[in-house]
């Protein structure tokens, strides 16, 4: 599997930390105090994929095909610092970070007196393996949330989102539901919001901006994460559908997405499908921040810039 900027894996390195598993806790379900924070879409027939001569191929983002998906609620944005505080503080859990003791870090938001153990990730070198990174302080100890409550939670991994939507009565979306939902309506347009990336000079995305991975000039405004309401929503009323981070769904990744995948009749657990790009995604190396791109990663890796949005079934 090829990774892209946008993603670092833990299969690439071997942690020197505790590989014990996060343990997912259960509380009352939540799906009542959530739903009025979601966005409720009757589903239907549209156009999935892409033939888009800026696309990847060998990620699977083709051919074209007609799609279907039954009505249901999705959050209008990911889920946030706060939220997902309130969740640990309910349920005491704990990531896959902190029982590993480490997560990908951009090498730029590592500071030079950082107290912990780092590792530079090979072919990817922008990648940090540091020790004492988790969701509470996303760039190591001493760094933390605070200030940052209506961020995207990062660092989190698709067991821990899966903890997270159990503990909210929700669930992870499908790849299905994620991409009808980022089109807002549109039909093929390259972005959550048309064609154009930034129509009369305007920025509807947070992404990199500059010489990747060297200068980000953040002309959005953000070299890291945003909060999570930041730029216009599409049409639906969703926010950041592209750029800021990627978000977990529940399919398992193919490069040929409309063949089932039955992980049972594989040698190796396959990844988990990521989609939406996000800041550190850039044209010249990880185009990825168009509705149709497609990545992925294992099921316990963390990164500085994944996140999640959570949906749930749903009838008028």
């Amino acid at each position: 599997m090829k990774h892209t900027c946008c993603s670092a894996s833990r299969s690439t390195i071997e942690s020197k930390t505790s590989q014990e598993k996060a343990k997912r806790t259960k509380t009352e379900n939540q799906s009542v105090k959530f739903k009025e924070k979601m966005l409720y879409l009757p589903g239907g027939e549209f156009l999935m994929g892409t033939d888009d001569q800026e696309g990847f191929p060998f990620d699977g983002e083709g051919p074209v095909r007609k799609e279907e998906v039954q009505p249901f609620y999705i959050d209008r944005h990911t889920v946030t610092n706060a939220e997902f505080k309130q969740f640990v503080e309910e349920t005491g859990y704990k990531t896959e970070a902190e029982h590993y003791g480490w997560s990908f870090v951009f090498y730029q938001f590592v500071p030079c007196d950082f107290p912990y153990q780092v590792q530079q990730i090979p072919n990817t070198p922008w990648w940090l393996a540091a020790e004492g990174v988790y969701w509470f302080q996303p760039e190591g100890p001493s760094s933390s949330i605070e200030g940052r409550m209506d961020h995207p939670v990062i660092h989190v991994s698709w067991n821990d989102a899966v903890a997270f939507c159990d503990w909210a009565g929700k669930r992870l979306p499908t790849e299905r539901e994620w991409e009808y939902a980022a089109r807002g309506g549109l039909v093929q347009k390259r972005y959550p919001w048309g064609d154009e990336l930034t129509p009369n000079g305007n920025h509807y995305c947070n992404i990199w901006q500059g010489d990747f991975p060297r200068e980000n000039t953040a002309e959005d405004g953000y070299k890291g994460t945003a909060p999570v309401q930041t730029f216009p929503p599409n049409g639906y009323g969703l926010y950041h559908m592209a750029g800021n981070v990627w978000e977990w769904c529940s399919d398992w990744f193919s490069n040929h997405p409309e063949k089932k995948i039955d992980p049972k009749r594989l040698n190796n657990q396959p990844p988990k499908v990521m989609r939406g790009g996000s800041y550190l995604c850039h044209k010249s190396y990880c185009n990825r921040y168009r509705v149709a791109a497609r990545s992925s990663n294992t099921m316990d890796s963390s990164t500085g810039n994944i996140g999640f949005r959570c949906v749930t079934d749903g009838m008028t």
